[in-house]
């Protein structure tokens, strides 16, 4: 006997959202959640539902972001007629500042190298000199040269997506089990055993979206996730007046109107902590970029693990046979909750398959020989 439809290993955005996909389907749905001990990039994100820079040598990325782009926003107007929890989605537009005239021209040649690839998506952006930057955004500094602005960016209040699209499972019915960190999995004739310290659960179908938890679960069912931390630092400000509508790469305000401040890429193991050296780095260049911050107070920093692949692109695979398994590992969460949602929890439900779209994403190309 199973107890579910579909086990989802993996509490966080990632999973979450599939679960919900997967419920709206009609199906029943145990999420498993190893709880707050776990390296959770879910609470330590910048929140960003980003299109700009998605797809630099891999086209197929930029088609899913920025079907998720669009998708966002009949995830956020689900959950807030179904919960009654607006999670703070808007897509008024991103940028990306520039303090010198040197990485005006690499973000430039960057987009040139991106637009020029085969079967690319494509999507709008504008190059913007200081002037004009200025005239949208009033509170820059004078040292900001230029940016990239693109009209399909947006974000989120991660921590109220969290919590709707958990509210939004317990309604259809599907449980959420924290403190469920999973140890074993098993394959069966029909379907999988889960087990761990508490206990075990029989399914029919399974999806792993474990995070980094994915690098031990996958070879279990004879799937693979090769990823590893990379460690991002966050800088969070006291709430201030309403200031910065648009996201930038680097700094946005809330809906609550705190401020976020972070860009750090450090490959520091699994270690999670915070460091003077490199917050103090990303402070100066969100000063250059909006003087006033100088004199908001800083309430409090963190640090959170990314889940990166070789490559930095998501992986996605499933068993080659029956009872299905699949595995799902990415670093831009909050970014690709609209396709999680909107179409790849569904395809799960109806097809046991992954969309054909997704070809692209397997880990077998991690296996090709260099030319």
């Amino acid at each position: 006997m199973t107890e579910a439809d579909t086990v989802v290993v993996g509490g966080g955005i990632v999973g979450a959202s599939i679960a919900f996909g997967l419920a709206r389907s009609g199906e029943s749905v145990i999420l498993l959640d190893e709880g707050d001990i776990a390296f959770r990039a879910s609470r330590g994100n910048f929140a960003l539902v980003w299109v700009q820079s998605k797809g630099l040598a891999m086209p197929a990325y930029a088609a899913w972001t920025q079907r998720s782009a669009k998708e966002w926003n009949d995830l956020a107007a689900i959950l807030r007629s179904e919960t009654g929890i607006d999670i703070a989605h808007s897509q008024p537009g991103g940028f990306t500042l520039c303090l010198s005239q040197k990485e005006v021209d690499a973000r430039l040649t960057k987009l040139q190298q991106f637009h020029s690839q085969p079967n690319v998506a494509h999507f709008p952006y504008e190059i913007l000199d200081h002037d004009e930057v200025k005239r949208r955004l009033p509170h820059i500094g004078d040292k900001v040269v230029g940016a990239v602005f693109s009209p399909l960016d947006g974000h989120a209040n991660p921590l109220l997506l969290m919590r709707a699209l958990h509210s939004y499972l317990a309604m259809k019915g599907s449980e959420y089990r924290p403190t469920h960190a999973v140890e074993i999995i098993e394959r069966t004739p029909e379907g999988f055993r889960v087990k761990g310290g508490w206990g075990e659960i029989r399914t029919a179908k399974l999806v792993l979206a474990a995070g980094l938890g994915n690098a031990r679960l996958a070879p279990m069912v004879g799937l693979e996730a090769p990823v590893k931390p990379s460690r991002g630092q966050l800088i969070v400000t006291e709430k201030t007046v309403p200031f910065l509508h648009n996201p930038m790469v680097t700094i946005r305000q809330t809906n609550e109107g705190g401020v976020l401040i972070g860009d750090s890429k450090e490959d520091a193991g699994f270690e999670n902590v915070t460091g003077t050296g490199v917050l103090s780095v990303m402070a100066d260049r969100a000063i250059q970029m909006f003087p006033r911050l100088r004199h908001l107070n800083v309430v409090r920093t963190w640090s959170a693990l990314r889940v990166m692949s070789p490559d930095g692109f998501p992986i996605y695979d499933q068993t080659s046979c029956d009872p299905p398994a699949f595995v799902t590992s990415c670093h831009s969460g909050v970014t690709l909750a609209g396709v999680h949602a909107m179409t790849l929890g569904p395809a799960l439900a109806q097809n046991a398959r992954l969309p054909e779209t997704l070809a692209a994403f397997t880990p077998k190309r991690f296996h090709v020989p260099a030319n």
